[in-house]
């Protein structure tokens, strides 16, 4: 008998601050720092609840809040905001960001045709880079489209309920 070998699955944790770390499914049980792997155990128990154990000591952990791909946690009692990406989605970020360098105004476009569910943005409000500013649902599916800089936003070009096709402009954010 031939025992499957799990499938290994790349993916991308982001940082707000936007660092890029990358990590394998399903996850092992030891951490890279530097050029050095590290053992740990993540547990959970009714005394410490969950926690991760790294040379004997240990660190609790404690998921804030997630919504769709983005994840705030307390690690050791500091606050940590990260967005886990697939190598696609990497990708198209690369595209999308490859022009905010050139002016002090981004246009962020529909990557794709469908129908705006929600506008969670309004014209004057801050944004930070990750954070979602329309809910657009393509193929039965509900997509958060997030900011990739942090600015203001300065236009809002959908309404909720409206179809857009691809490259349609949902909002402008005037970079910081």
């Amino acid at each position: 008998m031939n025992a499957e070998k799990p499938e290994l699955k790349k993916l991308f944790a982001l940082s707000s601050e936007g660092r890029k770390y990358s990590f394998t499914l399903p996850l092992k049980n030891v951490i890279r720092i530097g050029k050095r792997d590290y053992n740990i155990e993540l547990r959970e128990d009714e005394k410490y609840g969950i926690h991760v154990l790294w040379k004997n000591r240990r660190y609790p952990v404690e998921i804030v809040r997630t919504k769709q791909n983005r994840y705030e946690i307390l690690f050791n009692d500091i606050s940590h905001i990260f967005t886990v990406e697939t190598p696609f989605a990497m990708q198209r970020k690369k595209v999308l960001g490859s022009g905010k360098g050139r002016s002090e105004r981004l246009v962020v476009k529909a990557p794709m045709p469908g129908k705006i569910i929600d506008v969670l943005v309004r014209e004057n409000s801050q944004v930070l880079r990750g954070e979602a500013l329309v809910i657009l649902e393509a193929m039965k599916m509900q997509n958060e489209i997030q900011s990739i800089v942090n600015g203001t936003i300065s236009r809002i070009g959908v309404k909720p309920g409206q179809n857009v096709m691809k490259d349609d402009i949902l909002a402008e954010i005037t970079v910081k």
